[in-house]
């Protein structure tokens, strides 16, 4: 009889830490989204205001960071050609 309270804590425990696995993962899917989005956004934006950008400055864009991303969208707002984006992802580099 010992047993089923030891047995019970045990559940408990491995539910909690079931239960945080799920909130951490979660998280994590929903930071993925926003980056995601964030992503999205930015590129339809540089489309709109400098043209359809190659495939190549396309997944350098993708594989920027969310801070990074903000800081393309502020910027974007005064490129008028695609050089100007080649130009601030050459900045970044420095």
């Amino acid at each position: 009889m010992r047993l089923a309270p030891l047995f019970h804590q045990q559940q408990e425990l491995a539910k909690q830490e079931g239960r945080q696995e799920g909130i951490q993962e979660g998280i994590q899917e929903g930071r993925q989204k926003a980056e995601q989005r964030e992503q999205l956004l930015i590129i339809r934006q540089l489309n709109r205001r400098i043209g359809e950008i190659d495939l190549l400055l396309l997944e350098r864009v993708r594989g920027l960071s969310i801070d990074k991303l903000e800081e393309l969208g502020e910027a974007l707002l005064d490129f008028s050609v695609i050089s100007d984006l080649e130009t601030w992802f050459a900045q970044q580099e420095v």
